[in-house]
């Protein structure tokens, strides 16, 4: 019996899949648990084995293409057919099916016997501006991910058409602005032109990877959505510093990772949001949503491009707990097992993008937050300290915590505020370790 490989659920959020590559042909024989393709989705990458062994009998879907969620991708025969199905099917024809299939005798399919055809990919902005003004999809490649067809495809299509719609589009554009988000950059710089380069020869040219592709749209319309505003403040850890220094050997022994100092920061940022619940938040609408969990993202670098493990209730974890969050989401992101769940859901996020040559840079908001603390480098600096009463110098490990908030919902005051708070529990170093 044949066996359906479908495009699997890739978690709540994930609605749809791009086949990225293909590891088998047609034809081809394979074990259960040999990987069929690569998958990518906008969260995460996998890849999809077989489910049983057999015979590779078709591929239903290029590599490139974007189907939804439960689409068969293909069809494996059991073992003992060796010979793709379609040719087994031609030879067991009857001489009177062959001259059908040939052209020699036609018959019409029933509506319910014809096969149905791929729907086009649309907006539902889009499938209902084609509707209202009687727009055939078929054939038309959009602007979106991976040719989804969006608003500003079908506003085009009728501003080129010679016809009552196109002033429609024109009445359209008119229009006073939305409150939403536009669905492509293109309709916020409506016909401006944007310098581009073309390649010459000995360029190396890396097509965008999907995950690569909505970090970009991600990031181009949080600037664009979210007045950015950043602040610094300067963090003594001299006394972190120390505490980590005594605790790190027995943990390595103790949990089988290095303890950085990325769970601190986590740790005295879940702090300071319960002081300033305005950090965790979200806008919507014309209104503000105190998010009533503390779900802390990490962004995470990976060779696919940056993905955001999120720990659920960091607000309920020991420091220890979140150290062994951090380890592990980190390390399944980086070898493409994390889920797509697993990126969803974050309040507040935190990045550490490295160690050298890293004194203090501006993170983008990850949407629909409204904060993003980013770490800088830890390095030695001449600090002014307080001893018997008496100002002296002394050398102190220093690092810069840069924070940008939302200006929408956030001021001075309140961003200040947050920030403030992070530095001195960092100082404090009071954690249990």
């Amino acid at each position: 019996m044949a066996i359906s490989v479908t495009m699997p659920q890739m978690g709540e959020s994930v609605v749809e899949g791009t086949i990225e590559k293909w590891c088998v042909n047609e034809g081809d024989r394979v074990e259960k648990d040999q990987i069929l393709c690569e998958i990518t989705t906008d969260k995460v990458d996998a890849e999809i084995p077989a489910p049983e062994a057999g015979i590779v009998s078709r591929i239903l879907v290029p590599e490139g293409q974007t189907v939804e969620v439960a689409t068969e991708l293909a069809v494996i025969e059991p073992a003992e057919v060796t010979r793709p199905a379609a040719a087994a099917t031609e030879e067991a024809r009857p001489e009177g099916s062959a001259r059908e299939a040939s052209g020699e005798a036609r018959t019409t399919l029933e509506p319910s016997e014809a096969p149905e055809r791929a729907r086009p990919r649309a907006s539902p902005v889009a499938r209902r501006m084609a509707e209202e003004q009687g727009i055939d999809l078929e054939g038309m490649t959009g602007s979106g991910v991976a040719g989804r067809i969006t608003k500003a495809d079908l506003l085009a299509a009728l501003e080129r058409e010679p016809t009552p719609a196109g002033a429609v589009a024109q009445a359209r554009r008119a229009e006073a602005p939305s409150k939403g988000v536009p669905e492509t950059l293109g309709e916020w710089l409506g016909g401006m032109h944007l310098p581009t380069y073309a390649p010459r020869e000995g360029d190396q040219v890396i097509p965008f990877s999907t995950i690569r592709r909505r970090v970009a749209e991600h990031m181009v319309v949080s600037k664009i959505v979210s007045p950015h505003v950043g602040i610094v403040a300067e963090v003594d850890l001299h006394k972190l510093v120390r505490l980590r220094e005594a605790v790190k050997a027995e943990f390595k022994r103790s949990y089988g990772f290095n303890l950085t100092y990325l769970p601190f920061v986590v740790e005295a940022t879940v702090r300071a949001l319960k002081e300033f619940p305005r950090l965790n938040a979200s806008v919507v609408g014309e209104a503000v949503v105190e998010r009533a969990g503390i779900h802390i993202g990490v962004a995470v670098e990976t060779e696919k491009g940056l993905l955001v493990p999120v720990i659920r209730d960091t607000d309920r974890l020991s420091l220890i707990a979140v150290a062994e969050a951090i380890e592990d989401l980190s390390r399944r992101a980086r070898q493409r097992e994390i889920s797509a769940d697993e990126l969803h859901g974050g309040t507040f996020t935190v990045t550490n993008p490295g160690r050298e040559g890293n004194l203090y840079g501006f993170a983008v908001i990850n949407q629909p937050q409204v904060g993003i603390l980013r770490m800088g480098e830890l390095k030695k600096r001449p600090v002014v300290v307080e001893q018997d009463g008496h100002d002296a110098i002394a050398v102190h490990p220093v690092m810069h915590l840069a924070l940008s908030y939302d200006h929408r919902i956030i001021d001075g005051v309140t961003g200040n505020g947050f920030l403030y708070r992070v530095a001195r529990y960092l100082e404090a170093a009071e954690f249990v370790v």
